[in-house]
Parts: structure tokens; C-alpha cells; sequence
């Protein structure tokens, strides 16, 4: 699956979600059930590989701001949320996480001291929730796709993550992230 038609995906189900008024996820399981088995697969592939490209020091520690805190789960789940706001706003994001400052839910989130903005952690599940609604059977996603990836994709290459730096250090924050610091410490 290339990455527009990744995208599209996402953006059909964020159209989906706000037509019906249910959760992105519902929305984006609907959307993913539509597809073929392979394109499931595909899509699962593609979602982990930007995933993955935001596993990044800066991301997390935007993540860290906005969630008041955030642990390896959570990072997982932050990641899906931005994924979940669309391709823009992604890849604001992946080229200056301190961008989500502008994000419409982050700001009402940092005025309601609300910790849960942007972590959706079963966007991360919505490909084999899919793939089960299709089969019938839970396990039936799994084995799919490690026989999927095995047939010459592997999932899971280093990343550099970039610099580490103490997030609990409020000056280090407000150097490398200015405006979600200004809306969270």
C-alpha cells in the first residue's frame, strides 16, 4: 500500500467520525472492514512504519507535556492519535512535535487540565479488529500478518530516536518545545 492511499484510509474514517458522531476508531474499523484482507495487511504494515517514525525523544516529550507524563504504553498510544488527526497534522508534527500547540484539541485539553488529548490507544488495534470482523476469528489477524511480513517485509528496524534530554526539567522543555510548554508548565 502506498502512503496516499494510507492516508486516505485515515482520512475516510475521520470523514466517517464526524458524520456519525462515533469514535475514530469504530470509525476507521468500518472503513478498514470495507477492504480486502490483503489491503488490511497492507495498511497494518504501513501503520506501523509511521508509527515507528514517530518514535522519536522530542515527540515523546511533547507527549510527556500534554498527557501530564508518559509511559512507553502511552507513547504507544499518543503516536496513534496523531496518526488519528491525519496526514497534516502528522507531519507538522514529525517535523516539529512542538506544532501540536496548535492543535484545536490539545489547546482545549491545556485549558481543561485534561491529560488524554491525542492518546488513542485502540487506533493502534484497528486493522485486526477489522481483519477479525472479516474472518470471525481473533487469532486469524496475527497469523496473517506474520505469514504477510514474512513473505519479505519485516517490521521493526532500529530508530534513532535524536537526543535525549530530561523531560522533568521545565527549562530544557521550554527551550525545546516553546508553545506546548507555555500552554502545560
Amino acid at each position: 500500500m502506498n502512503i496516499d492511499r494510507f492516508w486516505h484510509l485515515i482520512e475516510s474514517a475521520r470523514s466517517s467520525a464526524t458524520v456519525s458522531g462515533s469514535p475514530f476508531d469504530e470509525a476507521l474499523v468500518d472503513v478498514l472492514a470495507e477492504c480486502p484482507r490483503r489491503e488490511i495487511l497492507e495498511y497494518a504494515e504501513r501503520f506501523d512504519e509511521v508509527h515507528d517514525a514517530l518514535y522519536r525523544w522530542d515527540v515523546w516529550a511533547a507527549a510527556y507535556l500534554i498527557g501530564g507524563g508518559c509511559s512507553d504504553d502511552s507513547f504507544m498510544d499518543f503516536r496513534a492519535g496523531v496518526i488519528a488527526l491525519g496526514r497534516d497534522w502528522y507531519e507538522c508534527t514529525a517535523l516539529s512535535p512542538d506544532s501540536l500547540a496548535g492543535h484545536p484539541a490539545v489547546v482545549e485539553a491545556a485549558s481543561a487540565h485534561h491529560d488524554e488529548a491525542l492518546f488513542h490507544e485502540n487506533v493502534n488495534y484497528a486493522a485486526s479488529e477489522a481483519f477479525e470482523r472479516l474472518t470471525g476469528d481473533r487469532e486469524a489477524s496475527c497469523k496473517a500478518e506474520a505469514e504477510h511480513r514474512s513473505a519479505g517485509r519485516q517490521h521493526g528496524s532500529a530508530t534513532d530516536m535524536g537526543e535525549d534530554f530530561d523531560f522533568d526539567d521545565a527549562d530544557e522543555m521550554r527551550r525545546r518545545l516553546p508553545r506546548l510548554a507555555a500552554l502545560y508548565l
